[in-house]
């Protein structure tokens, strides 16, 4: 399948270029960087690095997401990969995220840090509650047993059209999973590491982005639920655990 790796950065001049070097080059088409408004050298090194640099001036993780789709799209993706631009997720290990695409056994596969290895540290308190919650939330809903809201993610470029994917910022990722469980795509989990970030976090790493992003992600999922018209479905995909998963009590 022709496979585009999306990373939207703002600025992430220390780690965009490690990021890169570590994508299996085999399995990937072209890497993306969307320079979402970086003040650094982003845009330079992620170009050094060997990537196609898109810029979207407009900031916001949601509206540099959709400027690297609408790229994606137009050169013919058939799978779409999302990865953050921080090294905090391991690029190496995007052979596993995109094996139960490539077996015709998934439509989006998320990349779980809760099932997989975390260094300590790598997600703070804040993170991880409010993970847990917003996983909470949308298991009580609609019925899907997500473990994460991580950013390391893979789906078919087909799926991910017929999602119509809106949201401009910190409700991007949490809007892709709903829409997901929403149209009935094939959802799989599979265990990723994560280690600590190169810089500062623009979101925990501060109160007013950790409260911002909270606000956003509550927000909408709300506003989705709302939308549906009832609070609890009958049914609703579950995302299926790797073969090397164990199984939780």
């Amino acid at each position: 399948m022709r496979t585009f790796v999306i990373i939207p950065a703002f600025n992430e001049a220390r780690a965009i270029g490690q990021v890169i070097g570590d994508i299996p080059d085999a399995l990937v088409d072209e890497v993306v960087v969307v320079n979402n408004a970086s003040t650094d050298a982003t845009e330079a090194n992620a170009r050094a690095a060997g990537a196609t640099v898109l810029r979207e001036d407009r900031q916001g993780y949601g509206w540099a997401c959709l400027r690297g789709i609408a790229y994606a799209e137009a050169h013919g993706a058939e799978l779409i990969v999302f990865l953050d631009g921080d090294y905090s997720d391991h690029p190496e290990e995007l052979t596993q995220l995109v094996a139960p695409i490539l077996t015709d056994q998934a439509d989006f596969v998320m990349g779980s840090r809760m099932r997989g290895a975390r260094e300590p540290g790598a997600m703070l308190p804040q993170a991880l509650i409010g993970n847990r919650l917003a996983c909470a939330l949308m298991r009580w809903i609609w019925g899907v047993q997500y473990t994460d809201l991580g950013p390391f993610r893979a789906i078919r470029a087909d799926a991910l059209q017929r999602l119509q994917m809106e949201d401009k910022t910190f409700g991007w990722t949490i809007e892709m999973q709903i829409k997901a469980a929403e149209a009935g795509l094939r959802i799989t989990e599979v265990p990723v590491s994560y280690r600590r970030r190169v810089g500062v976090s623009k979101i925990t790493g501060t109160v007013s982005g950790t409260v911002r992003a909270s606000a956003k992600i509550l927000w909408t999922i709300f506003a989705y639920a709302l939308r549906r018209g009832r609070s609890v479905p009958q049914q609703a995909p579950t995302p299926r655990r790797s073969a090397s998963e164990p199984v939780a009590a």
